[in-house]
């Protein structure tokens, strides 16, 4: 018997159109989230990435792209001195007890780099108190400030200080006080950070101030005078000011 051939379907061939719309407005909506994500960035974000945009092949060479504690990141000067801030503060976040410790980190700029303050408390809070020997926190701090500044290719510089509270039968011609701790607290979180993977050329100099140069010049037994510093020197800087006295 004859049948009549059908139709052809017309739903089974226009039912392709809606997913090019949909792939032009799925499209655009991401590019409209991508700009609101850039107008909340951090400026650093910023800048990263309107410097890979303008030139993709040299910004990817500047930033470095070798591995991990290589120094082929980004050089710190003093064009771009806060980022590296904002980098090393976001980092330090991540960190369990950082809210116990804000309050004694301190960041400052120098004229000679970056400097890091790791401030002590009345129970030593990175440092047992009177010893060289690091707390726990201490330990966890210096070795992600470590794997950041390993990142780059910046020399840095290790300070030891005290407060003014003399040691127990200590003499400057004998016994163990504030130089000697001031020094060997240096040494500790030196090689501390060359265990995180800090470069040893990176270390170029190990400082002790004892109580010389106080934080708190007000009151110079304020435990926040005991600290270990780090500084991160510019690189545009080839002969930076060196410290008035060293140990």
């Amino acid at each position: 018997m004859y049948r009549p051939s059908r139709a052809p379907s017309r739903t089974r061939h226009a039912g392709g159109a809606w997913k090019v719309a949909y792939a032009d407005f799925a499209t655009a909506l991401l590019a409209l989230f991508i700009v609101l994500w850039m107008m909340n960035s951090s400026a650093k974000v910023k800048q990263s990435i309107s410097g890979y945009f303008k030139d993709p092949r040299g910004y990817t060479a500047r930033l470095g792209s070798g591995p991990a504690h290589s120094g082929e990141g980004l050089p710190v000067d003093r064009s771009n001195i806060a980022g590296l801030q904002e980098m090393i503060e976001q980092a330090l976040r991540k960190m369990p007890e950082f809210k116990k410790m804000q309050n004694n980190i301190k960041f400052s700029v120098t004229g000679e780099g970056l400097r890091i303050d790791l401030m002590e408390n009345e129970q030593g809070m990175f440092f047992v108190s009177g010893s060289p020997n690091p707390t726990e926190a201490g330990n966890h701090l210096l070795h992600l400030l470590a794997e950041e500044i390993s990142e780059m290719p910046n020399q840095v510089v290790i300070e030891g200080h005290t407060d003014a509270s003399p040691f127990r039968g200590a003499a400057p011609t004998s016994g163990y006080g504030n130089w000697e701790l001031s020094v060997d607290g240096a040494k500790a979180a030196r090689r501390l950070l060359h265990q995180a993977g800090l470069r040893p050329e990176q270390v170029v100099e190990v400082r002790g101030f004892a109580d010389q140069k106080l934080i708190r010049p007000a009151d110079p037994n304020d435990p926040k005078n005991r600290r270990v510093s780090l500084v991160v020197r510019f690189t545009d800087d080839k002969n930076p000011a060196g410290p008035e006295k060293k140990q």
